[in-house]
């Protein structure tokens, strides 16, 4: 099975199939948030046992735009806005909007599980790590190297110097260890230490 038929199926709603379409090719382009980005966010949101319908479509919607540009998330968010039914739009639009910074409320259990879903590739094992750096490299391939070396240095340590790198109990047993580790030798290589 293609990851475009898999990610079809996993389509949230039971209709609007053109918009399904529509997120698909989007989606679709290189770099780190592609297809696989998707599938890993919508797996990881599967092993947390969220409400399927909500936080997957914001899922579907949250890198949907993505130039590299610091309007990606609010342009996404709007196209949620636009296009989903009224009985979802503003939800999905406003977890779009929360991942710019990944610091969901406490009583947010939807926006901590997006999030976590979002952020679990920092504990990917090492060979999808790399894969991961380099799709984020690519992702910003427009960035000097000096430029993309100082940001992704401030991005790090933002999040290694957070309490956790997760917001729910379960994340934070399945990921946390294995992302500080990734991280932290992250650092290390950019630092050239």
């Amino acid at each position: 099975m293609s990851l475009q038929t898999d990610l079809a199926d996993r389509w949230p709603l039971p209709d609007h199939h053109d918009l399904r379409d529509e997120l698909l090719s989007a989606w679709d382009r290189d770099g780190y948030h592609d297809l696989t980005h998707l599938h890993e966010v919508l797996e990881r949101l599967e092993e947390l046992g969220v409400d399927p319908t909500t936080v997957a479509l914001a899922a579907w919607f949250h890198d949907a735009v993505y130039d590299g540009a610091d309007d990606d998330e609010e342009r996404s968010a709007q196209w949620a806005e636009r296009a989903l039914p009224a009985a979802y739009a503003d939800e999905v639009a406003r977890l779009v909007r929360m991942t710019v910074h990944h610091r969901p409320a406490a009583d947010d259990p939807t926006g901590c599980a997006l999030s976590d879903a979002d952020l679990a590739i920092l504990a990917a094992d090492p060979e999808r790590y790399a894969d991961y750096v380099a799709g984020v490299r690519a992702d910003f391939a427009h960035v000097a190297d000096a430029d993309f070396r100082a940001g992704r240095l401030a991005v790090l340590r933002d999040l290694t110097a957070r309490p956790s790198l997760f917001h729910s109990a379960r994340a934070r047993e399945l990921w946390e260890e294995r992302a500080r580790a990734n991280l932290e030798r992250e650092i290390a290589e950019l630092s050239g230490a």
